[in-house]
């Protein structure tokens, strides 16, 4: 079959091509090579693939470049929490309007084939918590005097105990608490009205944990926390930790990620919805630090506590991982330590 992947030249969407690829599939690639990620064009590009220099808000491009194509892979976007809010209309462009423009074209060709979202577990805000006297509760927002003072725990506003975190299944309700997110979650609503709107188009959203492994950006605002961490500690500098390093997340190699892609590209029968790829093992931001520390040997510094905060980030969020491993028989092959360990030794490639 012949692929789509927008996005195809970046962290994640590279290793897609490279994995559908070699599962024999004809691959054309519309990437933007935007500056925040890319300094200039990778030299990890597949030869095997095709690739269309351009931008996804131009909807006759997308047409042009997706004739033929049975299956799309919409990876293409701005990442990270930003800089500040002044990133807003960034944001919007790319990954609002950029799907908006990837649909369009699609609907020019009456696309019904399948549609593969890059999701993000950004949608969930803060995650799911209990309290121990009244159950089930929502975290309310964080609030600058708890943060100033170092209450980092989300409190139940009943009783102000601190709440319990739990797993994120699919069926969470959604509460983007940053522009990004917000972002993420319209790309959802706007898939799902293709796939209303055009009888036998499937659309499935995968909600990415925290992607870390080889080609991941650095050196960026926009870069990832394991990449932010990597590289102070090539330059013998501690990996620095907000708040108190105790931030639980969902860890998932990129290569289980162009995995869970490929499988909802392709499998059978076909799957729409929304899917968390994660491992199904939260660890602390501290827990990676210090892992990604050990890796660079006994004489690398210590990552530090350094406390402060970001008022967009969250506590905890970290998935329930049985849907995508039930539907789409997908389930994570890297573990933590692993994958860890081999992300100090990876180059870029």
């Amino acid at each position: 079959m012949r692929a789509l992947v927008t996005g195809g030249a970046g962290f994640i969407g590279s290793h897609i091509v490279d994995d559908l690829v070699a599962d024999g599939h004809e691959v054309v690639v519309l990437d933007l090579c935007l500056p925040g990620a890319h300094e200039r064009r990778p030299d990890y590009l597949n030869p095997a693939a095709e690739y269309v220099w351009g931008d996804c808000v131009d909807a006759d491009l997308v047409a042009r470049t997706a004739r033929g194509c049975d299956l799309v892979s919409h990876q293409a976007a701005m990442v990270g929490l930003g800089v500040d809010f002044g990133d807003v209309g960034a944001y919007c462009r790319h990954n609002d309007l950029g799907t908006a423009g990837l649909l369009a074209g699609l609907h020019t060709l009456d696309f019904r084939g399948r549609l593969v979202l890059a999701g993000s577990m950004v949608v969930y805000g803060e995650g799911r918590y209990r309290c121990d006297r009244h159950g089930p509760t929502a975290a309310p927002a964080r609030q600058v005097a708890d943060l100033d003072a170092g209450r980092w725990e989300p409190r139940c506003p009943t009783c102000d105990q601190a709440l319990v975190p739990e797993t994120v299944p699919e069926d969470t309700p959604t509460d983007p608490r940053n522009v990004y997110a917000a972002t993420k979650l319209h790309q959802e609503h706007l898939v799902s009205c293709y796939q209303r709107e055009h009888e036998g188009a499937v659309a499935i959203a995968l909600r990415y944990h925290n992607v870390y492994g080889p080609r991941m950006p650095r050196d960026t605002p926009y870069a990832g926390v394991a990449s932010i961490f990597r590289s102070a500690l090539e330059h013998g500098k501690p990996p620095l930790l907000f708040e108190d390093g105790g931030q639980l997340r969902d860890f998932v190699h990129v290569r289980d990620v162009a995995r869970a892609n490929v499988l909802a590209l392709t499998v059978e029968p076909p799957e729409s919805g929304v899917f968390n790829v994660a491992t199904g093992t939260p660890r602390s931001v501290g827990d990676m630090a210090r892992a990604l520390a050990g890796g660079f040997g006994p004489t690398a510094p210590t990552p530090e506590v350094v406390g402060g905060y970001r008022l967009g980030d969250v506590r905890h969020v970290f998935a329930d991982a049985t849907r995508a491993q039930s539907q789409l028989g997908y389930r994570a092959a890297i573990d933590f330590e692993t994958g860890m360990a081999a992300f100090t030794k990876e180059e870029l490639r």
